[in-house]
């Protein structure tokens, strides 16, 4: 096996070297960088470049979509890391630690939606009182009968 010299590894990179390494598309990384997610800066060509530290970024946003995580709270928890560095398992752990609330309330939600979904197929009326996705607590029983969310006249 070869090995690579640290000094031959190329630190600058193009979009097309980003998309191939990071599985994502092109037009994901320039979407990445509209958000905030990511940045990169314009060579003498005017050609966008990325330092090699984006790839590990890159990586870690589609994990947190992946999990659900919006972009903007992605966004968010990228800019409190130092530029120019790749995040450490130390800032995933960071990281994925202020998500995890939120992901266990989400699954919370998702398991009780599940488990209380057959009750609403086919109702008809969202304003039944024993309707805990559109009407938790019968609340739209204030506004009049029948659907309220469908027709609220």
């Amino acid at each position: 096996m070869t090995k690579v010299n640290p000094q031959h590894i190329r630190q600058e990179l193009s979009v097309g070297e980003v998309a191939d390494r990071s599985g994502v598309a092109v037009s994901a990384i320039h979407f990445y960088e509209s958000k905030g997610l990511i940045k990169s800066w314009r060579n003498a060509g005017n050609q966008r470049r990325y330092h090699r530290d984006v790839l590990r970024r890159v990586a870690l946003i589609k994990v947190a979509q992946r999990t659900g995580i919006p972009l903007a709270a992605i966004r968010d928890a990228l800019q409190t890391l130092p530029d120019e560095r790749a995040p450490t398992a130390a800032d995933w752990r960071r990281l994925s630690a202020q998500w995890r609330q939120e992901l266990n309330e989400r699954i919370q939600r998702l398991t009780q939606l599940r488990d209380q979904l057959n009750k609403c197929i086919g109702c008809g009326c969202l304003s039944l009182r024993d309707c805990p996705l559109r009407n938790p607590w019968d609340e739209l029983s204030t506004e009049g009968s029948g659907p309220r969310l469908l027709d609220p006249d």
